[in-house]
């Protein structure tokens, strides 16, 4: 099967081409990083996660977010999402492989990720999240290219892959949970301490996830020829509106926890985040743009995705699940993990600004994730033009 990414379009190389200058210009940056150290970074002692762990912890969910074809179409039998459930499979292997690349390229040195199978720490949360990572992109390459295998035969799957589809589920759940256990486990950083964190992942991921996959699926079906089917997309629309008001639901809690109790170190970074913080006569806001970005984004498309329009007409779903992606890549990818780190344990403020050098290695893992996405979606609507004839 791999050999149907040997064959495409012009479109089609072009559009590897493009995500491949950008890898070539990720890794040149990353080359520099590794030379000089994280010093070419704009992470500091008071702010010691930056662009990766923010790019990482979005990603996770994006991850995760496939479980919501998975579940549905294994679990409840819902044939309609028959036809996209690879998509969604695949599309957790690409966001899996962009987590591992950030991690990396925030340990500094590749070898130090050695330390978690070396020097192993079942008491670190970190630990967990490595075994949970490599087992959810184990059984997705498994599940995904066994079942691909026997859809080109045109034979059922066999049975015991099953088991690891089942298995997938709790580890979809697990690898989004465990990376909010991260946070809460930082005692210092009280923005972190809340125990909707996880909730409130997972919440964004099963929004996030399917509107990237149903803005796929509409690419594909103008690139490609491949019609998910409007009742399996109506439904995914369905799931990510109710995903998407929880995620804000809980957004509003954490306001309510931090003003009526009044507790500052929860309150200051709400504030930092969405009004600007004043300390010593100097209002630090460099991320107020980009939270009300994030409000007006979730709650227009929400709008938008909820009107007769949206299921009728593709231009409008895919511009309202766009806007969906992109405002809780800026809540969590952005705002949730930079917030954390202002005001710091001694009540001083310091701003994170990535360098140039970051925003290269960022831009080249996402473009490095495009491509795996790319060639894997590229081998499964290969196999399903091949069994329709």
């Amino acid at each position: 099967m791999i050999e149907k990414t040997l064959k495409g379009k012009p479109a089609y190389w072009i559009w590897l081409a493009f995500l491949g200058m950008f890898m070539a210009i990720g890794a040149a940056c990353y080359v520099r990083q590794y030379n000089f150290g994280l010093g070419m970074t704009g992470m500091s002692r008071d702010v010691s996660w930056g662009l990766y762990i923010s790019q990482f912890t979005f990603l996770v969910g994006v991850a995760a977010g496939g479980v919501m074809l998975v579940l549905p179409y294994y679990i409840h039998n819902y044939k309609e999402f028959g036809r996209i459930t690879i998509l969604g499979e695949f599309l957790a292997i690409g966001a899996i492989v962009m987590c591992l690349l950030f991690i990396m390229a925030d340990l500094g040195q590749p070898m130090r990720a050695l330390n978690v199978v070396l020097h192993p720490t079942p008491n670190s949360m970190l630990f967990y999240d490595a075994i949970v990572l490599n087992g959810y992109l184990f059984l997705n390459v498994l599940c995904g290219w066994v079942i691909l295998t026997a859809e080109k035969k045109q034979v059922k799957p066999p049975k015991w892959i099953y088991f690891f589809v089942y298995l997938s589920i709790p580890f979809a759940i697990s690898i989004h949970t465990v990376t909010a256990m991260l946070y809460c486990g930082l005692p210092g950083r009280h923005f972190w301490l809340s125990a909707i964190i996880a909730p409130r992942f997972l919440a964004s991921a099963f929004a996030a996830g399917p509107a990237l996959i149903v803005v796929a699926c509409l690419v594909l079906k103008r690139v490609a020829g491949f019609d998910a089917g409007r009742k399996a997309m109506n439904k995914l629309i369905t799931i990510i509106i109710y995903a998407a008001l929880l995620n804000m639901f809980f957004v509003g809690l954490e306001f309510f926890v931090g003003y009526y109790s009044n507790i500052p170190g929860h309150k200051h970074s709400l504030e930092y985040l969405f009004f600007g913080l004043e300390h010593h006569g100097h209002v630090y806001n460099n991320l107020v743009p980009f939270m009300w970005a994030f409000v007006i984004l979730a709650f227009g498309s929400i709008a938008v995705l909820a009107t007769p329009a949206a299921k009728k007409n593709d231009f409008v779903l895919g511009m309202g699940c766009a806007a969906l992606f992109l405002a809780f890549w800026l809540d969590k990818g952005i705002g949730f993990v930079l917030a954390g780190f202002v005001p710091n344990g001694l009540h001083e403020i310091t701003e994170y600004i990535p360098t140039a050098n970051e925003l290269g290695i960022t831009i080249g893992v996402w473009a490095t994730g495009f491509m795996v996405v790319t060639l894997l979606y590229k081998i499964a609507i290969g196999v399903e033009h091949e069994v329709e004839g």
